[in-house]
């Protein structure tokens, strides 16, 4: 029987192309979900993916009886945990809310799986972590300075499952430290689907090139940077979830809690992410210079040796794949 793994916010963005990547990789997978950053109708798509139904349970990962539920009704043998708030900005106005969340359900989820004796997990941190670098590229020993709240919730999760490793010798936690998520499904049929207007730059990019919004604000193009605009490491989202498979393999021959950037290793422009969208899409994306905005830095992108050392993992998808994969979500909706 292939193992059964819970994946926490599997109807999300990087959940649910977690989920795809494990049915591929003989795993069955269970979701669970509240939907309070998702919906359900993701979950047709993911059963047509997979060839099957996948499991999943309407569950939020605070609410420690429905939990212990779901390992009695499942044989869950380890977690995935992307379940949680994400918009920095949104982070510094509602703390409360990411505290409670981020902090709060990785704590009941922990509890639960201790009592179900399932100790291996994989956790959905960020680079947010490190905050402004003080060199580049980042690797996973630079110091960890979080500019906003929803950066501090994932460094206090970290600080709490290192701390939980090191008092039970049985446990086995992988903790990624994502750098920046784009692109979809190759089959358009999964992407990201923002409520509003999205916050991220690919995103943001379809909707502009779809009609939706007017143009794109670039904020600064004096940074120290070749063209003058931010430069992040982009990768793809399959990449991205091909990136937790190999994690979670790595965890069956180790024990204690490890640190891993998850990253392209090398960083892209404003200007270059655009130049490949219009590759993508064939039109020309309108855009208007803005001041920088506070907390933004100049340049980010992570130094992602020990991935390709320990997990054999690196990634495969190009610049153009993000953009190309991502446009193709677009046309055929962008939405679920």
């Amino acid at each position: 029987m292939p193992e059964s793994i819970l994946v926490t916010g599997g109807a999300g963005y990087v959940g649910s192309h977690v989920v795809v990547a494990l049915v591929r990789a003989g795993y069955a997978p269970v979701v669970l979900d509240n939907y309070a950053n998702s919906t359900p109708a993701v979950l047709p798509r993911l059963h047509a993916l997979a060839g099957y139904a996948i499991p999943a349970v309407h569950v939020d990962v605070r609410d420690a009886d429905a939990l212990r539920g779901v390992f009695r009704d499942h044989p869950i043998t380890a977690v995935i945990h992307c379940a949680g708030l994400k918009a920095v900005g949104e982070s510094q106005a509602r703390p409360l809310a990411y505290y409670d969340v981020n902090v709060g359900g990785a704590m009941a989820l922990a509890q639960v799986m201790g009592e179900a004796g399932v100790a291996t997990l994989v956790f959905s941190s960020s680079a947010s972590v490190y905050g402004e670098p003080e060199a580049l590229p980042i690797d996973e020993a630079a110091p960890l300075q979080p500019h906003s709240v929803y950066g501090r919730t994932k460094r206090i999760v970290e600080d709490f499952l290192c701390d939980l490793a090191g008092a039970n010798a049985n446990w086995r936690i992988a903790l990624l430290r994502y750098f920046n998520p784009a692109g979809a499904h190759v089959s358009g049929t999964l992407g990201e689907a923002a409520r509003g207007r999205p916050n991220n730059l690919v995103p943001l990019l379809c909707k502009i090139a779809a009609g939706e919004l007017a143009n794109l604000t670039v904020y600064g193009n004096d940074w120290p940077t070749a063209d003058g605009t931010g430069v992040r490491d982009y990768l793809h989202v399959e990449d991205l979830a091909e990136g937790h498979i190999a994690a979670l393999r790595h965890l069956a021959g180790v024990r204690g809690a490890l640190a891993i950037n998850l990253g392209a290793g090398r960083g892209h422009s404003v200007l270059e992410v655009v130049a490949a969208f219009e590759r993508a899409c064939g039109r020309r994306i309108a855009r208007t210079i803005a001041p920088r905005r506070p907390g933004d830095v100049a340049a980010s992108y992570a130094d992602a040796t020990r991935a390709a050392q320990l997990l054999h993992w690196r990634t495969t998808r190009d610049l153009d794949a993000i953009c190309a994969d991502a446009w193709r979500w677009q046309q055929q909706g962008g939405r679920y």
